[in-house]
């Protein structure tokens, strides 16, 4: 990693640590590197290259259904709740 950048990701890794976003782990087949990428305004963007963890993945014959299909499903009912949508982003 560029030295530079060092102190600011170590930061930042604390930061969505400390938040329970992440957590250490010993070893494992599939981790993803991080890349670190300058804003405009001089902070850092720390992001994830999930290439090798999608070449572990197998297809889910089940994918999720397009957004205007679900809309047309719940469109009768009187309520449609998406409290879970917050944290699910976080969890992925």
């Amino acid at each position: 990693m560029n030295p530079h950048y060092a102190k600011r990701v170590r930061a930042e890794l604390d930061k969505v640590l400390g938040a329970g976003f992440i957590r250490p782990v010993k070893t494992t087949s599939w981790l993803s590197p991080i890349v670190v990428v300058p804003k405009k305004n001089g902070q850092l963007r720390v992001c994830v290259d999930y290439r090798k963890l999608n070449a572990q993945i197998v297809d889910d014959p089940f994918p999720l259904p397009f957004t205007d299909s679900f809309l047309d499903t719940v469109a009768s009912h009187e309520l449609c709740c998406f409290l879970e949508g917050f944290s699910v982003y976080n969890q992925i």
